[in-house]
């Protein structure tokens, strides 16, 4: 009962403290004086109207003109920094695009999202030609886990798309909290997954140099972790990690299904685009990429359920999955990419440390992130231009100083895992990218909000249907 009563009182106290506040701003004295309903009200109202005005849409889109400048200058160098170590850690390196283009280039937040959208979708591109003719670093297949990939990518491409209207309605206030939060909590695990994989890798080359010695002088040459961060070791590497022929370390079949995914939501949007914005037409073609990335997902889950397929890239660690994990990698995929399309980020920041948890090799993880990255960045790109987000004369530099940046990334990372032995650095430069990520654009964001309060703009979410870009 004591704690009964403690509750009510406090409960009193807070109601009274509200009621002062309200008589307060209302020039209006408590001593004997009750608060109207209609005040009360009032507040709620206020409250309401702070959130949400019934056809709003105050943004306005910032374009500045393509011309040499400095701004052009720094901001090409940033980018293709970013778009290197992006490459790398499989993240993409929207978390470096977006504050460049913003407060360097001078693009509005939004505008900045879709064009860091194009250049992942350059870098992906590239580093995806490059990986095509890698092998994986212990077992004789690609080094790309296609039947991973099509496991994750559809429905990390419906989450694109509702991460796309995410972005259009969601303030921005909400867009940093959220971005904080999740990368500074991805980039903690990341890095500790990479100080696991640092120290198994001291043991091997430690099980190395005495080799070294009970051969009298004969080199021994690096082998990776033999079948991911999770392995205690035993498997030769092969001699070499360049597969004989492209088209042959191609697996043609899961390849055709990604790309059926890729072309029937691109039918799909293009069609929507056709369509007044909520209109029925407009919830129908959205709601029938369900299906689509539904039905491929499952389709290659009850595979890996039955035994028929497997996690080649696992190595001695396949197993047949269980339904609920196939439905917890569906949602990581829909989170990934969900967060890709509203913040314009890559959704390896989810899928990078999310593989590394599956034991999958980190070059490996490294490059199934950005296989399938290249087919969901390539479909916001393709929203973004549908809504007219972004000016296409920057995207087209932009996309190439991405490709360009990402190729010289890969190749330089790749010759110092093969001289240190340690790809636990592809897993350090991913956690580098998440948080530099979760400091920048939580930075921005931050900004933002304190210039909109201090200016009593508008703060709360935008009316999808009303929105013009």
């Amino acid at each position: 009962m004591g704690r009964k009563w403690h509750a009510v009182a406090a409960l009193g106290v807070a109601f009274a403290a509200t009621a002062a506040a309200v008589a307060a701003d209302r020039g209006l004295s408590l001593v004997g004086a009750a608060v109207a309903p209609e005040e009360e009200m009032g507040l709620l109202k206020k409250v309401a109207n702070l959130l949400w005005k019934s056809g709003a849409n105050t943004y306005q889109h910032v374009w500045p003109p393509m011309q040499f400048s400095w701004q052009i200058v720094l901001g090409t160098l940033i980018g293709f920094f970013g778009a290197a170590f992006g490459s790398v850690g499989g993240v993409g390196g929207g978390g470096i695009f977006v504050p460049m283009l913003t407060l360097i280039i001078g693009f509005d937040p939004k505008s900045s999202t879709a064009i860091s959208k194009c250049m992942i979708m350059g870098a992906s591109v590239s580093t995806v030609y490059y990986n095509l003719k890698l092998k994986h670093p212990t077992l004789d297949m690609p080094v790309i886990d296609y039947d991973l990939a099509v496991l994750i990518q559809p429905m990390l491409m419906l989450g694109i798309s509702i991460g796309v209207i995410f972005n259009v309605i969601f303030p921005d206030w909400l867009v940093t909290v959220l971005l904080i939060i999740l990368f500074l909590g991805t980039s903690t695990k990341a890095f500790l997954k990479g100080i696991e994989t640092w120290k198994k890798e001291t043991i091997i080359q430690r099980e190395a140099a005495k080799r070294l010695e009970q051969t009298a002088g004969e080199e021994v040459e690096y082998a990776p972790l033999p079948t991911g961060p999770s392995a205690a070791g035993g498997t030769k590497a092969p001699p070499s990690d360049e597969a004989a022929s492209i088209m042959q370390n191609i697996q043609w079949k899961e390849f055709g299904l990604l790309s059926f995914v890729w072309v029937a939501f691109l039918v799909l949007q293009v069609t929507k685009n056709y369509t007044a914005t909520c209109s029925p037409w407009y919830w129908v073609l959205n709601l029938l990429q369900v299906p689509v990335s539904v039905g491929v997902t499952m389709y290659e889950g009850l595979g890996l359920m039955s035994g028929k397929r497997v996690l080649s890239s696992k190595g001695s660690e396949q197993s047949t999955l269980k339904l609920h994990q196939i439905f917890i990698y569906g949602f990581f995929g829909i989170a990934a990419g969900l967060v890709g399309g509203l913040l314009g980020l890559g959704g390896g920041f989810i899928m990078g440390p999310l593989f590394l948890e599956l034991g999958i090799p980190p070059q490996v993880s490294s490059a199934t992130a950005t296989f399938a990255m290249m087919f969901s960045s390539s479909m916001s790109v393709v929203e973004y231009y549908l809504l007219n987000r972004f000016p296409v004369p920057y995207a087209v530099y932009f996309v190439i100083v991405a490709f360009i940046a990402a190729i010289i990334g890969q190749h330089v990372v790749r010759r110092l895992i093969n001289w240190l032995g340690r790809a636990s650095l592809i897993i350090f430069i991913l956690a580098f990218m998440i948080f530099v990520s979760a400091i920048s654009l939580g930075g921005v964001g931050i900004s933002n909000m304190v210039y909109k309060i201090a200016q009593h703009e508008y703060m709360g979410f935008q009316d999808l249907c009303k929105y013009d870009a």
